[in-house]
């Protein structure tokens, strides 16, 4: 049996997507197979890096990708994590089902970097909650 194929979208696939694709390959892996992209492509934030390091998840070797690059992949369902990227792409091709599910940026460009780091950790836990909650709601 397959697994069902689940694809997070943001806008640079820098922070909410990809901690999103990291924690729900380490906790549910074994069920799903888990992608992330970009409305464009960016850099995937070394805060997020740091604060998924803090709870044992090492997504240091992700890198940033847009759409374009997971087009062909048919997805069971696509999650848009940010409002741009939902109103960019309101349906992801390719992807039997779409949903959106807003997280806040937790890019700030400026502030001490303890503050910065607190605002990954807070929008790390809160997509953890959804994904340990009511996300297995929204996918087969």
């Amino acid at each position: 049996m397959t697994k069902p194929k689940v694809l997070f979208v943001c806008t640079a696939n820098a922070a909410r997507s990809q901690m999103a694709e990291g924690l729900l390959r380490a906790r549910y892996g074994d069920r799903y197979e888990v992608y992330s992209a970009g409305t464009r492509q960016s850099k995937v934030s070394v805060r997020a890096i740091a604060v998924m390091r803090e709870i044992g998840i090492d997504i240091s070797g992700h890198r940033s990708k847009t759409l374009d690059e997971v087009s062909g992949i048919p997805f069971d369902l696509a999650v848009t994590l940010c409002d741009n990227a939902h109103a960019v792409c309101p349906v992801v091709p390719h992807a039997k089902r779409t949903i959106h599910k807003g997280f806040a940026d937790p890019h700030v460009t400026s502030g001490r970097d303890e503050d910065l780091l607190d605002i990954y950790r807070r929008i790390r836990d809160e997509i953890a909650a959804w994904i340990d909650g009511e996300f297995s709601l929204h996918c087969p």
